[in-house]
């Protein structure tokens, strides 16, 4: 992880700052930037969304796949806890603090938006950022790479229906076009590009070119994330001069989410018998969100100045330093782990006897 990638926390803090600043004083060009869209679909985010996701889709091998076999157990618990629990309990939790507990003190014309917020976060396992995670975790790189390709591959055809499914036990209106739309210009057409992007580079120059082209756009994708950043709080700013205590409130079933769903998966794995080298970047799939896809599906799906591209962004500010806590908690409870496994790890051939 880069300087610029471990102090990502601070730099949207800065970028918070920056746009309730800007938003304040020049209100007619953010009002001016949130015109500028077509079938609901905002421009210049679209290009920044572009700008963030294909660098970190480009990393991306879906030959890979062939390797799920290889760690079976693994790749089972990672698909459970993405797919059958991530994005349910997350909706539990929003319905329960957001649409209950906290409900007093949030505006009552955004609690349903914050909720749908939630949903969008937690119905995209995370993409990138997981490469980070594994790595500082020990963890195992090729179950990493097949799991986040099969992850990819899932969420083209599985995010639009569950976000749907959710949004409606919500009673939120679903707007289906703008949904199927939001996957098709966020996932299928970043997929494509960013693979077809990949397979040129290889053959041009293999993985030094690939390499070189990953470590110019990788910075690139992380200020599109920035700038993104300061156009959502220059139409939220107000809102949240009003009501500070906002930000905090949505970060608590957040940070509930991603303890649990580690924990559960990590659990799952030790008592499956898969190896730490494994369990440790299942736990952290299993926790982390694709919060980019999340942030451009809240403004496609209810605009810049809604309460669900808000509670998007409480997830981009909170990822980096709750991931890393989790990563700690892996690594640090290693020996426990290999202790209660339900099969004995064999520490010269690596494989279970």
């Amino acid at each position: 992880m880069s300087k610029f990638e471990r102090y990502l926390t601070l730099w949207v803090g800065l970028c918070i700052v920056v746009g309730i600043v800007l938003g304040h004083f020049l209100p007619g060009v953010f009002h001016l930037i949130g015109a500028a869209e077509i079938a609901r679909v905002n421009l210049p985010v679209a290009v920044l969304i572009w700008l963030m996701i294909i660098p970190m889709l480009i990393k991306i091998d879906f030959a890979s796949l062939h390797q799920v076999k290889e760690h079976w157990r693994g790749i089972g618990v990672t698909l459970f806890i993405n797919w059958a629990v991530k994005p349910f309990s997350m909706a539990a939790l929003g319905w329960l603090f957001i649409g209950h507990l906290f409900r007093p003190y949030l505006p009552a014309d955004q609690i349903n938006s914050y909720i749908a917020g939630l949903i969008l976060l937690a119905a995209a396992p995370c993409t990138a950022m997981v490469f980070v995670w594994s790595n500082l975790s020990k963890g195992e790189p090729h179950f990493t790479l097949s799991q986040v390709a099969l992850n990819d591959t899932i969420m083209v055809f599985a995010y639009a229906p569950i976000v749907g499914l959710l949004l409606g036990l919500s009673a939120i209106t679903v707007p289906w076009d703008t949904l199927v739309l939001s996957v098709v210009l966020y996932i299928v057409l970043p997929v494509a590009a960013a693979q077809l992007i990949r397979r040129r580079l290889l053959d041009a120059g293999g993985d030094a070119a690939l390499m070189r082209v990953l470590s110019f756009l990788q910075p690139l994708s992380l200020v599109s994330l920035l700038a993104t950043l300061v156009l959502l709080f220059g139409f939220q700013g107000e809102q949240i001069l009003r009501q500070p205590l906002v930000i905090a409130l949505l970060a608590v079933p957040i940070l509930i989410q991603v303890y649990f769903n580690s924990g559960f998966a990590y659990l799952l794995n030790r008592l499956a018998g898969e190896q730490h080298c494994v369990a440790g970047p299942s736990a952290l799939i299993g926790a982390s969100n694709f919060f980019e896809l999340a942030v451009a599906a809240a403004i496609s799906l209810f605009g810049f100045e809604s309460g669900a591209a808000l509670a998007t962004v409480v997830g981009v500010l909170i990822e980096v330093p709750v991931m890393l806590s989790v990563v700690a908690i892996v690594n640090g409870s290693r020996d426990w782990y290999e202790r209660g496994m339900a099969a004995p790890l064999d520490p010269v051939k690596r494989r279970w006897r």
